[in-house]
């Protein structure tokens, strides 16, 4: 994502590439070979210590566990910040970044571009419009599958040469390096260092409905299994409902959302409210008192039942440059915002993590109280909202 989101924010008059970091120097020479005047570092605190005075802005594209500890660096520095998604790994840094951004009045980006594409802002502006009434509940679901159900492999590999496996680890504890496990790309299967499938496509997905619907913080989450069999990997399959409190846009006093992901999907009778034969493998379902809305992932909405709104016609919208949005508000300062600033990522991205937290703990409801960052009927989930920092690390 690192690659994607500088080609796209190169692309922008303004915007100019200062200095990159990796802890992985074999990834140098392609960035120098597009961009040769770059400077190269391999530990990101001598790039904030070097860079200090050169830069206006930090992009965050590392493995979920290190977004909180650069991003609230960064911040600290007062540079604006884009992050990718998650926010951050756990409950405990995503509030601390969401704060800091406001202590500090930098501009923000989480790295959700799907949040500025037309197939997002149209089925909002379809939610609005109320043609489907008030919304009853909401599933939403992806066929990824970034969990693993087999044991860890118990070898001990050497690093490969130019990459730094201590600084990778960031903030876990120490643990031997096994080739091609974690670094690169398997990273998101591990509970220490990534999210899973919820955490790699929730945010992308919650956006949708978050701000359909007016949300904001769940009341409970509870996850229907399975459950991660150790405590280094994430599970498959999961089911988790979120109970939030209703809004205007809902039909209720509190609304159910329920995610999906692996092989597991909506049952039988509420995809059969689409179309049960070419039911997406990513998106979201929203039910309503006068229809139904279904929204693939990065595909135009359609309603249902398709007789019904036959009529129906799409609000056009303005196009959007979630890249050149974060931008041209840290140029023009002020009011401007893009559209996932911390202030919003920030409950989005709290919402999914609460999701990934419930899943050691199949079948029991986990009251959230989102003032005090706590979950009050349950110490042992408590226990992971924030996460066991290794020494020199802690946020």
């Amino acid at each position: 994502m690192s690659w994607a989101d500088m080609t796209a924010m190169s692309n922008h008059p303004q915007w100019e590439l200062a200095a990159v970091c990796d802890v992985d120097t074999r990834n140098f020479a392609r960035v120098q070979e597009k961009w040769p005047n770059v400077r190269c570092y391999q530990d990101w605190r001598e790039l904030l210590e070097k860079e200090g005075d050169q830069i206006d802005s930090v992009n965050v594209s590392t493995p979920d566990h290190l977004h909180g500890p650069i991003g609230l660096a960064a911040m600290a520095r007062g540079k604006h910040l884009y992050g990718q998604k998650p926010l951050a790994q756990n409950l405990h840094e995503c509030r601390a970044l969401m704060l800091k951004a406001r202590e500090m009045g930098v501009k923000t980006q989480m790295g959700i571009q799907v949040s500025s594409d037309f197939s997002e802002r149209l089925a909002v502006e379809i939610i609005h419009s109320g043609v489907i009434g008030k919304v009853k509940e909401v599933h939403t679901f992806s066929n990824k599958k970034w969990g693993d159900m087999e044991p860890v492999p118990e070898r001990d590999d050497s690093p490969p040469e130019g990459f730094d496996w201590d600084l990778w680890l960031g903030p876990a504890k120490d643990r031997p390096f096994i080739q091609g496990y974690y670094h690169p790309g398997q990273w998101r299967k591990r509970r220490d260092f990534g999210t899973g499938t919820l955490g790699d496509m929730g945010c992308h997905m919650f956006s949708g409905w978050f701000r359909a619907l007016d949300l904001a913080a769940p009341i409970a989450v509870k996850s229907s299994g399975p459950a991660p069999l150790n405590a280094v990997n994430w599970a498959i399959n999961g089911i988790v409902e979120y109970t939030f409190k209703g809004t205007e846009r809902t039909a209720e006093d509190t609304v159910k959302v329920t995610w999906y992901d692996g092989d597991a999907r909506p049952p039988q009778e509420v995809m059969a409210l689409a179309d049960l034969e070419k039911f997406p493998g990513q998106g979201s379902i929203y039910l309503g008192t006068e229809g139904v809305l279904l929204h693939p992932h990065t595909a135009t909405p359609m309603l249902y039942p398709r007789q019904r709104f036959a009529d129906f016609r799409y609000p056009k919208l303005e196009p959007r440059n979630h890249w050149f949005d974060f931008i041209d508000s840290c140029l023009e300062g002020g009011d401007r915002q893009p559209t996932a600033h911390f202030d919003y990522a920030g409950p989005l991205t709290e919402a999914v993590l609460l999701g990934c937290l419930a899943s050691p703990f199949p079948g029991e409801t986990l009251q959230w109280d989102a003032a005090s960052l706590t979950i009050p009927n349950h110490p042992a989930a408590q226990a992971l909202v924030k996460r066991d920092y290794r020494a020199g690390w802690e946020v």
